[in-house]
């Protein structure tokens, strides 16, 4: 067997166990062991392998900031707060529920990034099903990790997957809007009613209309002020075509130190509730890519693009567009996307196939639980909040969810691009 072939064996094996989780051991542990794998059969340098875990640098202070701002709300009550709001607003109807929080959820996504809507909303959001007492909180829950990939090009911000498709290339706020305007309202719309039809059994119950509206305290403004600003902050950072992940990581760790001082607690709790092992699980990924851009993979899809490129246009797009779709669910869309986006700025392909390609790897890991780190994020804050979605479960209704809103937005994207 070539070290190309044990490369990908190494690849496979290592993604399947992140997925499947072997006697449940958390995600982290299989991707940093398959990192280990490789570096221990050679087929990757401990140098080369530092390389790989250096490139996520901006990707890990982008989510310590998000957890620190998820866990800092959480504790100074903050999601109970919006819960206590949601469930007044909704007036006793599951489905008026249903479409408030996935509204919230694409706004989230759309200011504060994907992963943002899983570390930061899905916390609000159980906390919103058990204000309400619903007898099936899934379905509010599920919005969450629909959502978090189905807006998340709408902005340059709304997912890191964007930056590393386009990397120098990026183009500026103004040019992208129109862009991704029309595929991103597709994908929105599309995901929405697919949901809601898949779940609309479980959204014949009852909400609560009694609920308390609980005081705001001043550490729970401090953390909304925190967010708020983080949006604003990302939002210029991007503007000015620069990384998201140090600005990101201030405004936690500020947002942090100014609600504990208001509060005078100690940082100990916050800390201790925050899922590290989301930052080793990334780098573990990063070597398993820096392995694969060895094979000469990157090289090889860049030549394949153009050369597709030169025969249709349209038919390189949708095919790459489904392709990485797929690949996202197969590999997490983290390491597809920084080897799709290697082949797209090395092979220089037209526009439209750019698009194709970001579309598939923002939207397509609405298959799978293993497609995005926004829903791995998803999960382990679900298992915090004591609930759990198996991937089998998921993938059945991805296999609903996904198809068609893949296909209207990269349809819209061709058409009004």
């Amino acid at each position: 067997m070539t070290s190309e072939t044990l490369t990908w064996v190494v690849a496979a094996a290592t993604t399947a166990a992140v997925i499947l989780r072997p006697f449940h051991w958390p995600e982290a542990i299989w991707a940093v062991a398959g990192a280990i794998v490789l570096i221990a059969l050679h087929l990757l340098s401990p140098q080369e392998a530092l390389a790989g875990v250096s490139r996520g640098t901006d990707v890990y202070l982008f989510l310590v900031g998000m957890m620190l701002l998820s866990e800092t709300a959480r504790e100074a009550g903050l999601f109970d707060w919006m819960a206590a709001h949601a469930t007044r607003r909704a007036n006793g109807s599951a489905t008026r529920l249903f479409l408030l929080i996935y509204g919230v959820g694409t706004l989230v996504t759309i200011f504060l990034s994907n992963d943002a809507t899983a570390v930061v909303l899905t916390p609000a959001v159980a906390a919103a099903a058990r204000t309400a007492k619903v007898k099936h909180p899934l379905p509010y829950l599920l919005t969450c990790a629909f959502v978090a990939n189905a807006a998340s090009f709408v902005l340059p911000i709304s997912n890191p997957a964007n930056l590393v498709i386009y990397g120098s290339r990026m183009p500026s706020l103004l040019q992208w809007l129109p862009l991704y305007a029309a595929a991103s309202v597709a994908s929105i719309v599309v995901t929405y009613l697919m949901l809601r039809w898949t779940q609309r059994a479980s959204l014949r119950q009852s909400v609560a209309t009694d609920v308390p509206q609980p005081c705001l305290s001043q550490g729970g403004r401090y953390a909304a002020a925190g967010i708020a600003a983080t949006a604003a902050a990302l939002l210029a950072v991007s503007a000015c075509d620069q990384p998201l992940g140090l600005p990101t990581a201030l405004l936690g760790m500020i947002t942090a130190a100014v609600v504990l001082f208001v509060e005078r607690r100690k940082p100990w709790r916050t800390l201790r509730g925050i899922s590290w092992s989301v930052l080793p699980l990334v780098a573990g990924l990063f070597v398993v890519v820096e392995a694969l851009a060895k094979t000469g993979a990157i090289a090889l899809l860049a030549s394949g693009l153009e050369a597709e490129a030169v025969r249709s246009v349209a038919f390189a797009s949708w095919t790459a567009g489904s392709v990485v779709a797929v690949a996202s669910n197969l590999m997490n869309n983290l390491p597809v996307g920084l080897i799709a986006g290697s082949a797209v700025q090395a092979a220089h392909v037209p526009e439209p196939l750019v698009r194709a390609v970001l579309i598939g790897v923002d939207l397509g890991p609405n298959l799978s639980v293993s497609g995005s780190l926004a829903t791995i994020l998803w999960l382990a804050a679900l298992r915090r909040e004591g609930h759990r979605v198996s991937a089998v479960r998921f993938l059945a209704l991805g296999c609903l969810v996904m198809p068609p809103a893949l296909g209207v937005a990269l349809a819209a994207a061709w058409l009004f691009g």
